[in-house]
């Protein structure tokens, strides 16, 4: 599980009793789109006619202009999660973070379930000993994409999720 028991507010919506604006919202799906897109090409290098990851981080692009539903994106990031499910390593890391992404437009605090994802596949795709680099590398580069005015309540966040998140925030 990735998702806190308790949510924080701060990544609830306003419209569902919370404090995240719509503008943050937005800037937390294209951070988390952008995540998955970093590592997409560990999915489709072993799966090349297999879209549906891809689908899913272009829908929650779609969905912060307006192009898509909630509801769109949300479903295109649940066929992502299917994509993962018969597959291993970092081609699954890397479909289950797309997935992620797609879902941020339902619930803003998949974004950080899109990140780990990504560091877990960046960290699948290269040797036992080189592991540790990787996930460092990859949190690093992530954490450089923030945008201002969602890097504290990212930080935050990664802080507050990091036992439940593998621990993949430790950069």
């Amino acid at each position: 599980m990735i998702l806190p028991k308790v949510p924080d507010p701060r990544l609830v919506t306003i419209r569902r009793g919370g404090t995240l604006t719509d503008a943050d919202h937005h800037l937390l799906a294209l951070w988390a789109a952008s995540c998955a897109e970093h590592v997409l090409h560990l999915f489709e290098s072993a799966h090349p006619q297999d879209r549906r990851p891809r689908l899913a981080i272009e829908y929650a692009r779609a969905w912060v202009r307006g192009e898509v539903t909630m509801m769109a994106s949300r479903a295109a990031g649940g066929h992502a999660m299917a994509a993962a499910r018969d597959k291993r390593g970092a081609a699954r890391h890397a479909a289950y973070a797309a997935g992620q992404a797609g879902a941020v437009a339902h619930v803003a605090a998949h974004d950080l379930g899109a990140a780990a994802y990504a560091i877990k596949a960046a960290r699948a795709a290269v040797s036992h000993g080189e592991a540790e680099t990787a996930r460092r590398d990859e949190c690093r580069w992530q954490r450089a994409q923030l945008p201002e005015p969602i890097r504290e309540l990212v930080l935050e966040d990664e802080r507050r999720r990091n036992d439940i998140c593998w621990s993949v925030f430790d950069c």
